[in-house]
Order: structure tokens, then sequence, then C-alpha cells
């Protein structure tokens, strides 16, 4: 133990195994003979309850105390006095775990796969990456919509992120590309100025790879899944919303849901009646088709079913799943037919430039042409209008990701740093080639593991078909009906309102509603990054106030020699925000039993410097009022905490029978109980 200016009474072992001494410290120093490796024996363990065994002949079984706290012969604490020599060890070691196969492996996830690569696998990726190109192409061209950009941007951040995946990806069912809540994000980060937006997809992918690279992956937990499913609620509902506008054939701009529906109802006289005929019927279609991809014929036990159900079956789960590129075909050909006839009754998405994108450095600056405010900008005046966003996006990115790889991971470990690097890279290769943010989007990710995906070369196929349809299909998507590319995003998305989880939700902890309801909200009224600062900052509120208020619970017991005691135990570690409260308790309590108190302190894992005041001026209270007081199954951390402050008669123990002899030591009899 460290050195005590008043007295600490503890419970040390013996010459017996079986039993503790008590020692009682006066400004003295209780040295203890360290090992060259500054570890320890934790000598508290052999008079705790727990049946700990030896180990390799070690006592404790083998467990070793930290070197934080412990004094050396010469009564200084254990550390390294060449701080460069440790520093240049550390370095070593990174450099060494850096560079080892096991890492680049881990950092490089396709070494892992590529070597057993084979034909079964090729086939099976193949089938993902064609089908997945089928529903990505569709979509690309609505979330550009989104953003606020031009149909092509969609196309542009399609296919270069998905080539960086497959190197650097750890989830074989990630599809690299927009997303619903991304170009949302985007449209309100960069409010659909096209340089801002490819600036935003190069800034996010650094930030990103900085986060991985610093392994900042653990911040996503701090949104927790009321707030997540409340922010993922309000974003759809945004974002059909913001599709209404298309459907009805109007305009109708505006950041937040409130906005945009007061913008609707403004110019709700323009209505166009054939668009919205036209997405209306789309919006039913795509529906329909969607529950056809779930319907099965012939017997419910697949190997009862005929080769004809299993093909009947197949083509059914392929139109459902199609849906969208059918759909946008049909369309285009519906308003190529009436382009030609020269009276167009649609709006449609307009000309979209052929062939690839160059491949040139994302905009630093941008001219007075080029700016929505008419005067030139520069790459300080860029960032800055970006705001909070270049920290939003990252994040959103990563939990939309890191949602899609525990879905599919079959309950093995996700490695948040990783993928941060993942789509990091992916999003900073993606702004060379003109794209706006992206990350893994849950609805291809269904599509690409429901078509059997094998590893992440099935983005190679995804890849080619974005490519191919910007080499030769883009003069055709110029006749798609902005109505149609609407149905498209509303009968996707409108699934991503959570509705299911608000009944569990209820059932579990009906608390876990407000700060759910209370993100849905402010999402809805505010611009999105303050509605998710809302929401965990709400969720942070609720976790204070849980620490404050730890639950505590008051026995009165009876010793073995037939003492009675009060026995209060604390289920959490004691800091700043719970010492009050546990002190008022501990005070009422033993002011109102009259009677020797003991703090279990068995669950106090962590304490501060809060606590170890209100330590130091509990025992003067009790030593006051002549009333015992003593500290059970203390962990040695926590007690050097509490000593630090060195507290007058704090006396800690770890076996039951032991509290008989410290109540002897004290002389102590029983008071009349003084009821309050």
């Amino acid at each position: 133990m460290k050195k005590s200016r008043d007295s600490l009474t503890i419970a040390l072992p013996g010459d017996d195994s079986t039993n503790c001494r008590l020692v009682r410290m006066k400004t003295q120093i209780h040295t203890i003979s360290v090992p060259g490796d500054g570890s320890y024996d934790n000598e508290a363990l052999s008079c705790s309850t727990l049946d700990i065994s030896t180990h390799n002949g070690e006592p404790h079984g083998g467990l070793r105390g930290s070197n934080e706290f412990i004094l050396s012969e010469s009564g200084k604490k254990v550390t390294n006095d060449d701080q460069t020599g440790q520093i240049n060890l550390w370095l070593q070691r990174k450099a060494k775990s850096a560079f080892s196969e096991k890492m680049i492996k881990k950092r490089l996830p396709i070494l892992r796969w590529l070597p057993q690569y084979n034909s079964t696998d090729a086939i099976g990726d193949l089938v993902a990456g064609i089908t997945v190109g089928l529903t990505v192409i569709p979509q690309a061209l609505a979330y550009a919509g989104i953003a606020g950009l031009p149909a092509a941007y969609g196309l542009y951040g399609s296919f270069l992120g998905c080539i960086v995946y497959i190197v650097f990806g750890s989830c074989k069912d990630v599809p690299m590309g927009p997303t619903a809540i991304a170009s949302l994000l985007t449209f309100q980060t960069a409010g659909g100025n096209v340089g801002k937006a490819i600036l935003l997809c190069f800034l996010s992918g650094i930030v990103e790879l900085l986060m991985g690279i610093l392994g900042l992956g653990f911040l996503v937990d701090f949104v927790s899944g009321p707030v997540s499913s409340g922010f993922t609620s309000a974003v759809s509902l945004i974002i059909v919303t913001s599709q209404v506008k298309d459907v009805l054939g109007i305009s109708a701009k505006g950041t937040t849901f409130i906005e945009i529906w007061r913008n609707i109802f403004n110019d709700i006289h323009n209505v166009q009646v054939w668009d919205t005929f036209l997405g209306l019927t789309c919006i039913a279609v795509l529906l329909i088709m969607r529950i056809v991809a779930g319907l099965k014929v012939g017997p419910a036990d697949d190997e009862l079913k005929s080769k004809n159900h299993r093909i009947i079956n197949k083509i059914m789960w392929l139109v459902g799943t199609s849906r969208n590129a059918i759909l946008v075909v049909v369309c285009g050909a519906i308003g190529y037919t009436f382009q030609s006839s020269a009276t167009a009754p649609f709006k449609l998405i307009g000309d979209i430039p052929p062939g690839l994108p160059s491949f040139k450095a994302p905009p630093f600056s941008l001219t007075a042409n080029e700016s929505m405010t008419g005067h030139e900008e520069s790459f300080s005046e860029m960032v800055s209008s970006l705001g909070s966003g270049l920290i939003v996006v990252p994040l959103i990115a990563l939990m939309e990701n890191i949602a899609i790889c525990k879905a599919f991971s079959n309950g093995k470990p996700v490695d948040a740093t990783q993928e941060l690097i993942a789509i990091g890279l992916a999003n900073i290769a993606n702004s060379f080639v003109q794209g706006f943010p992206g990350t893994g989007s849950l609805s291809r990710s269904a599509v690409n593991n429901a078509s059997g995906v094998r590893t992440p070369m099935g983005n190679v196929y995804t890849m080619a078909l974005v490519v191919l349809s910007l080499l030769f299909f883009t003069p055709y998507f110029s006749y798609i009906p902005k109505a149609s590319l609407a149905a498209v995003i509303i009968a996707a998305v409108v699934f991503m309102v959570e509705v299911k989880v608000v009944k569990p939700m209820w059932r579990t902890k009906k608390s876990d509603l407000i700060p759910g309801l209370g993100t849905f909200i402010a999402c809805l009224a505010l611009p999105l990054e303050m509605g998710i600062l809302f929401g965990v900052g709400l969720n942070v509120v609720f976790i204070l106030y849980h620490a404050a208020r730890p639950k505590i619970s008051v026995e009165r017991l009876t010793s073995p020699a037939g003492t009675e005691y009060l026995i209060i135990t604390p289920d959490r570690c004691l800091i700043f925000p719970s010492v009050d409260y546990v002190r008022n308790l501990v005070t009422k309590q033993s002011i109102r039993q009259s009677l020797p108190v003991v703090i279990d302190c068995s669950h106090v894992y962590g304490a501060d410097f809060t606590a170890a005041t209100v330590i130091d001026s509990i025992t003067q209270d009790f030593a006051k009022r002549d009333q015992p007081l003593f500290f059970y199954n203390l962990k040695p951390s926590v007690c050097a905490i509490f000593e630090g402050l060195s507290p007058a008669d704090f006396v800690v123990y770890y076996r039951e029978e032991h509290l008989d002899d410290l109540l002897r030591q004290r002389a102590y009899k029983p008071k009349e109980v003084i009821s309050v």
C-alpha cells in the first residue's frame, strides 16, 4: 500500500494463507519488492471471497496487478526514467506490428480471399454484380436529384469507389456508391453546388481516412439505437417529401421537412396532371413488383419443388429485384415517344454528358460563374461554407456502413477502423471523377446478399455496368421522366421509416422512446446535422442522469458474532455526478439506524477526485459521531484513489468474518436506535 498521513486500516494477508492480519499505518510507507517488469502480486486477492486457484505455480491464478500505484523500495513510483528510450521502444513495436503479415492482411483484406478465389466465387459474384448494377444505375440517377446535382454525377460516384473497396473493404456485401441519406446530407451541406459537393466528397474521405488511422471508429457508438432509428426515420420522410414536387410536377425548394412542405403548398396550384399520374402509377407498380419478388410457387419445402417451380421463382425474384431498372427503361421509352411527338407531357431529367468523366483533382476554389453567390470563393471560404457537414457526413457514412456489415456478418466481429479506411479511400477516389459522398447502401447490400455474392469482387461487375451505361446509354437517359425517378426513390426509402422498433422499445424500456422521438422531431424541424447532434446530446443527458443516480440497496444484517450492521451497496462506480447523492443517502440511513455501516464496494470499479473528497468527508462525519464505517471488497486501484487524500479512519476489509474483529478493535457497543 501507499503512505498515509493519518490512519489507514486494511486487511492484508499474514503468514498463514487462510488468515489475515490487521495492519494500522501512521505516516509510514509499506514498500513492495517490485520485479524488473514493474508488476506485482495483488495481495488483496488473498483476502477476497473469490475462489482463485494457483496457475502454473503462481499465486492468485497468475493475475498480476498494474504498476500504476506501486512504490519502489526508494518510495518512488515505478516508472521508466528514460523517456526517449521508452518512446523508441514503442515506435519499434508499432513499426514491427504495422509491417507484420497479420497486419498487412488485416489492412489489405483482398490478400485474405483472393488466393482462394475460384470459379464458384466468380459465378456468384458475376450474378450478384450484374443484379446490383441494374439497381444502382436508376438509383444513382435518382440520388443525384436528392443531392441537388445533375443526374450524371450520381453515376460518376458509382464506379471508381467500387474498385477501391474491393482492395480495402472487409465486407463482401457492401456496394459502394451514393445513398439516400448521404445524398440528402450532401444537399444540405453543399446546397446543390457541384464544386462544393465534389470537394465535400474529397474532404469527407480525408476525414474518414484519418479517423480510421487514428482508430476513431468507436465514435459511432455514441449514436444509440433509438437515436439512429429516429434519425433514419426522419431522413426517410424528408427524402419522400423532397420527391413529392417531382411527382406533382411543381417547383418547391427547401432543406428541412417543414420548409419543403410550405413551398409545396405555395405552388400546389401548378400541379401537372400527367406527371402526377405517372408518378403515382410508378409507385404502385414498384410496390407490387416488390411483393412479387417475395412470392413463391410450389410446395413450401424447397426439396419438394420441381425444376419448373424453381425457374418460375427465380424469374419472379429477378423481375422483382430489377424493378427499378425495368421501370426506368419503360418510362424512358414512354418519354422518348412523347418527346418525338413534340408534345411531351412529362418533365424529363434532361441531357446527360456522354462518356466517362475526366480524371482530375477536386476543385479547391470556385470562379464567380461556379459560385452560387456570384463571387469567387477560395478554398478556406468553401470549407467554411461546408461547416459541420465535414464531420456529420463521415460519421453518418460510417454509421450506414457499419449497420450493413453487422447485418450480414453472421455474428463475426466488424472492423470499424478498416471500414473507415475503405470508405475514406473510396470517397477520395470518387472525388477525382467528380463524384459526391457515398457509402454502402443497405438496399443494394440486401440485393447483393440475396443474389449470392461470394466476395467483394462483385463490385467489378457493378462498376462495369455503370461504365458501359456512361459510354453508350447516356443519350437515352435524358428521356427518363423526373416523376419515374421520384417514384423509385419514394418506393425505396418509405420502408426506411422504422415504425417496427417502437413497439419492442416500449416493451423493453419506455424511456428510450424519448431520445428516439426527440431526434425524429429535431431532424424534421432543423437541419440534419443539428438534429443528430440534438439526439446524441439528449442521449448523453440520459446517460449522465443514470450515472448521477445509481441504484443503492440498503440492508440490515447480522455479523457472525451477532452484531447488527447496515450494509449499503451502490451498483456502479463513484464519480462526480453521483457522489453527493450517495453521501446524502449514506448519511441519512446511518443516522436513522445508528448502526455500524459497511459500504459494499464490489461493484465500484472506478472513482475520481470528487469521490475521494466525499469519502474523506464521510469518514470524518462518522468519526465525529463515533459510528464505525468500513469499506468491503474495495478494488486496490479505487483504494489508491481514496487514499490519495489520506482520509481519517479509512478501513478496508475483504472477508466477512473480519468485521467482528474490526468492531472489537473499535470497542463498539450497540447503541439505542434513533427513530427519525
